[in-house]
């Protein structure tokens, strides 16, 4: 697994492969199964359930990996960033949210990783780039859910704004050009943020 994320291409190959085998309905890759089923919103996410998003989020992570301090993590992050989703979707009155579903993936994912890892800081830096991923959002749009201080204090920003925007170019009819402004005003904002606190 570690070495298809990190050597191929676009690793989405690797996982769709997988993903039918009788394995990867069991735990822990049942977590990740389980994505298939997971819909979300048409105007966001065209592509379709949570697993379509996530194989297209991992192929543009395996693009921008070498700009990571630490690839593993990020492309471990990136393959997990959204599993709190099957615990968090809600469908009502026409509408798809997953509210909250960076900080249980972020627990989730860090049972996942027990699975293959030791590392207890390795497992902690990708747990939190989960738990932080959806700071992108928030922060550009001043949203009451930003928190830039606790954020910073557990994970270096730059990490962030990548894996922020490999998540939203992981999707049908992005625009990459928006989401590179996207990136952009969001470290510019969180630096603003600190230059005030100091």
């Amino acid at each position: 697994m570690q070495t298809h994320l990190l050597t191929d291409d676009a690793p989405s190959g690797y996982f769709n492969r997988i993903s039918e085998m009788d394995f990867f309905k069991e735990y822990p890759f049942s977590m990740l199964n389980r994505l298939k089923e997971v819909p979300q919103s048409p105007k966001h996410h065209p592509e379709g359930s949570v697993w379509n998003h996530t194989m297209l989020v991992i192929d543009e992570a395996a693009r921008k990996k070498e700009k990571s301090g630490n690839p593993l993590a990020f492309m471990l992050a990136a393959l997990l960033h959204d599993v709190g989703k099957a615990e968090t979707t809600n469908c009502s009155k026409g509408r798809i949210t997953a509210y909250n579903h960076e900080t249980v993936g972020a627990r989730q994912a860090e049972y996942f990783l027990k699975e293959f890892l030791e590392e207890e800081m390795l497992i902690h830096r990708i747990v939190s780039l989960i738990r932080w991923h959806m700071q992108i959002l928030f922060v550009i749009k001043s949203m009451q859910f930003a928190d830039i201080n606790s954020m910073e204090k557990d994970i270096d920003l730059e990490e962030i704004a990548l894996l922020g925007y490999c998540d939203r170019v992981g999707r049908l009819n992005a625009d990459r050009s928006a989401e590179r402004d996207n990136s952009e005003l969001f470290l510019k904002k969180c630096h603003e943020f600190k230059a005030k606190t100091k």
